[in-house]
């Protein structure tokens, strides 16, 4: 395990120490921001079963996508006197809440960073897929101007079926409004300003059968695992294109690749995957990667991975590391936590 370093502001008064794992340069460039008096250890190492002991002597920890906030891990954290548990992204589906409780440690997050950061990242990944732009880039570096095989299509009049409208989803809905799309949606409340917008609420057959694009901006939970599959994939157009920049697991990998060698769907974009825990925020450019879908993937020429970098902007990325910080800081002072999860 690689202890990169510890950072403490020693101007102010001593307060949570706090073990923050899989930490990158840009996170501490972030959070040694806005430390508030307190002391953050950051670890590169995931938080797991076998790096838990990390935490030891530490009052809470920080933890992001892809950390393991299981019942064993929980009440080890207990074990060493950890009351809080940090989570520096909005989805807490990596959190066993029952164990949580039952061990008495508080979980926050941060619900809403940037929206607009991880809903214009949805549309770079239509726009790239339909016009290409990624494969003309490549083309003119190496002195080719032709155009064959780059036809796209125009965005505007077409069907964008967008499922979930939380606060991504509405900030999606409105970019496609102005492309000029018809814009249809699926979730469990119907969001009122974007009806009044000309968004149509409809059920999720109607917009999956109807959409010529369908963006996933919806929570994973048990209602929403694998939501995508054979079954809501065949209701779908042939030569659908499917954009998921929430979670990895609200798509069915295998059923994915099967609708991809058939044609039925026909553009995918993704910026999160099913198993990504082993592969993003990691470079493996040297390595042999073992995963067999994720290279399958990567073989199609209508397919396009970005590695969960939808979040990455400014904007967000201070967001985050304020949100984080004050939650610690208001656990610390007694005060009521407004992002709690549990």
């Amino acid at each position: 395990m690689l202890l990169l370093s510890s950072s403490v502001n020693l101007s102010l008064p001593l307060g949570m120490q706090i073990a923050f794992f899989s930490a990158k340069i840009y996170d501490r460039e972030f959070f040694n921001r806005y430390l508030a008096g307190h002391e953050i250890i950051y670890f590169e190492a995931p938080l797991n079963e076998q790096t838990v002991d990390l935490a030891n002597g530490c009052n809470a920890v920080c933890l992001f996508v892809n950390d393991k906030l299981n019942a064993v891990v929980l009440k080890k954290l207990a074990a060493f006197g950890i009351k809080l548990a940090a989570l520096r992204c909005a989805g807490f589906n990596n959190v066993d809440l029952t164990a949580a409780k039952a061990t008495n440690i508080s979980v926050v997050r941060v619900p809403a960073y940037s929206p607009h950061a991880v809903a214009e990242h949805a549309v770079a990944l239509i726009l790239t897929l339909n016009r290409k732009t990624h494969k003309a880039y490549n083309r003119v570096k190496e002195g080719n101007f032709s155009l064959e095989r780059l036809t796209g299509f125009d965005l505007y009049g077409k069907t964008v079926g967008v499922i979930g409208t939380g606060k991504i989803g509405k900030v999606f809905c409105n970019i496609m409004n102005g492309f000029g799309c018809k814009v249809l949606a699926f979730d469990l409340i119907a969001n009122k300003h974007l009806e009044e917008a000309g968004v149509i609420y409809l059920p999720l057959t109607d917009v999956l059968e109807q959409a010529d694009i369908i963006s996933l901006h919806c929570p994973l939970n048990e209602q929403t695992r694998h939501i995508i599959n054979a079954q809501t994939i065949g209701i779908m157009k042939p030569g659908v294109m499917l954009i998921n920049t929430s979670r990895g697991a609200l798509i069915n990998t295998t059923d994915v690749i099967k609708a991809l060698k058939t044609g039925h769907i026909g553009y995918l974009g993704l910026d999160v995957y099913e198993q990504e825990e082993t592969l993003f925020f990691n470079d493996l450019s040297e390595n042999i990667i073992q995963d067999d879908d994720i290279m399958r993937l990567l073989s199609f020429p209508n397919v396009l991975i970005t590695s969960h970098q939808g979040f990455f902007t400014e904007e967000a990325l201070i967001q985050i590391a304020q949100t984080t910080m004050q939650n610690i800081s208001d656990f610390e002072a007694g005060r009521d936590l407004v992002n709690v999860v549990v």
